[in-house]
């Protein structure tokens, strides 16, 4: 008998990931958008990291506008990780009508609740349905 979750993953609509653009690739994109060079660009990143750390280790956040925030966050065990709150820009420009190119796995399952896609799971595993 297969679970719930398994179900839902092998039906749900999910993104496609192509390969990750790497700070290379990103510096070029950027250079070549500014008035900075790819070394300029690669610098002001890396700047950018560590102004985060700074700010973040005096417990204070820091908000990058169009981005979003960056907040220091304890775990039970004592040690630091960061919080990130996405900013609505991105969310929105992401989410524009249309404007997605990328490959969307399962796209006829958009709208669907998780009971139609368990449905769809029983009804092609007749011998391993989720009860």
């Amino acid at each position: 008998m297969a679970n719930r979750i398994k179900a839902i993953n092998a039906y749900r609509p999910q993104v496609e990931l192509g390969q990750t653009v790497q700070s290379e690739e990103l510096n070029r994109y950027l250079a070549d958008r500014t008035g900075l060079n790819e070394g300029e660009v690669s610098l002001v990143t890396k700047e950018l990291r560590d102004a985060v750390i700074f700010f973040n280790r005096a417990g204070r956040g820091v908000k990058l506008e169009g981005l979003g925030s960056y907040l220091p966050n304890l775990q039970l065990d004592g040690t630091f990780d960061l919080q990130h709150r996405l900013d609505i820009a991105v969310k929105n420009g992401l989410n524009t009508p249309g404007v997605f190119t990328g490959s969307i796995k399962n796209r006829e399952n958009i709208g669907k609740s998780a009971d139609d896609l368990v449905a769809l799971w029983n009804a092609a595993h007749p011998d391993d349905p989720v009860a």
